[in-house]
């Protein structure tokens, strides 16, 4: 979890990650920063992550997201 809070900073360095739970519904993350960070999880976890699992569920909070992460690469 801490990788994955490093990499949410290094989109978004102004955003307190372990404790926002609306990042997606309170639009603190843009679209471009959902791309970027799509594109940064691909490389960083060996994943590839379906458009079907690019919904607001998946990057609310970064429990969501690691969620997300841990599914897809199971």
């Amino acid at each position: 979890m801490e990788e994955l809070i490093k990499i949410l900073e290094d989109v978004r360095d102004d955003v307190d990650f372990a404790n926002t739970k609306d990042l997606i519904d309170g639009k603190v993350l843009t679209s471009f920063d959902i791309i970027q960070l799509i594109s940064t999880l691909d490389d960083e976890y060996d994943i590839s992550i379906p458009a079907a699992e690019i919904v607001p569920a998946n990057f609310n909070s970064a429990e969501a997201i690691y969620a997300l992460v841990q599914r897809l690469q199971g």
